[in-house]
């Protein structure tokens, strides 16, 4: 594929569902200083920062992975037909994101493993589609592998099985639960499936080359999602990053973002994780490629966007 990276032994390809370039960053970070965004707004691309109308660039998409003998996504973005009226932008949407999987080369039965970051509703949507008015699994052959805390609050957060021991009191004060029936669209028609593999989020490998690796903050029981083939390693982030402004800025917090202190301590880790190894980063809200490379510049970090189809990793 001429947009696919390669890592190791693993071609990985985008599948874009949604793309805008209207994002109010003073809405998507409600905490941003004007003469911070002013200093650093310039060394943004083009392609993800407009200088005259100052606005920001973004997406949703899917990571599609294929590896020797397996076929992997990272993420399942929005999905059509989901009730999400507090989120006008991704509600009741109609995309053809499967056709895009299909030209990529990959038919929904043809997955074997969907690996998730996070339960949040722009990251699972495409794990059930509506089919004579209920929610059927999209990818019926594959195991979905996500957080056990993230499932068990998704089904506190719609009132199905109660969690009171969840925010554990170590994230502090809460800025706001996750988008309701998330979970019950989503995630749980999975689960009757059989086709979820719940996990606690320590560092081992889920399958193998795959480990989730603790990030907190922006969801209950983010994780990170570290890619290892041969001698080559990437990050599937999650949401620790929605924008490059972050990596300039690692003290912003998203407005998407329930536990506010803990996401900014995880962003800052893995920011000095991938600069530190120079691997390459796969982000699930980035525009223009949406993959590249966290640098160092003296005491800070910059953005550094990789190029499709040049084999990186």
């Amino acid at each position: 594929m001429v947009n696919a990276f390669t890592v190791g032994k693993a071609e990985i390809t985008c599948i874009p569902e949604l793309r805008w370039d209207n994002a109010d960053p003073y809405r998507l970070y409600p905490d941003l200083d004007p003469a911070a965004f002013e200093t650093y707004a310039p060394r943004l691309s083009p392609g993800s920062y407009n200088a005259t109308t100052g606005k920001l660039a973004q997406g949703t998409h899917a990571w599609l992975v294929r590896m020797p003998g397996r076929t992997i996504l990272v993420d399942t973005a929005t999905g059509n037909d989901k009730p999400l009226p507090a989120a006008p932008l991704m509600d009741h949407l109609h995309i053809p994101f499967l056709e895009r999987l299909a030209a990529a080369g990959v038919l929904p039965e043809e997955v074997d493993y969907v690996l998730h970051t996070h339960i949040h509703a722009d990251h699972v949507g495409w794990n059930t589609r509506l089919q004579n008015g209920v929610w059927v699994p999209t990818f019926p052959n594959a195991r979905h592998i996500f957080s056990e805390i993230e499932a068990r609050y998704g089904a506190d957060t719609d009132e199905i099985d109660p969690a009171p021991d969840l925010p554990p009191d170590i994230l502090g004060p809460r800025d706001h639960r996750p988008l309701p029936r998330v979970y019950t669209d989503s995630v749980l028609p999975v689960i009757t499936s059989g086709l979820a593999q719940m996990i606690k989020v320590d560092t081992t490998d889920a399958i193998e080359g795959f480990s989730f690796h603790p990030t907190p903050g922006h969801s209950i029981d983010h994780a990170s999602i570290r890619l290892r083939s041969d001698d080559a390693e990437a990050w599937f982030t999650g949401d620790i990053l929605h924008h490059p402004l972050q990596v300039y800025l690692p003290d912003l917090r998203s407005r998407y973002c329930e536990f506010i202190k803990p996401a900014e301590h995880s962003r800052r880790w893995l920011l000095e994780e991938v600069a530190r190894s120079g691997c390459l980063c796969f982000t699930p809200h980035f525009a223009e490629s949406s993959a590249g490379y966290v640098r160092r510049n003296g005491a800070d970090y910059h953005w550094e966007f990789a190029t499709p189809g040049k084999g990186e990793g």
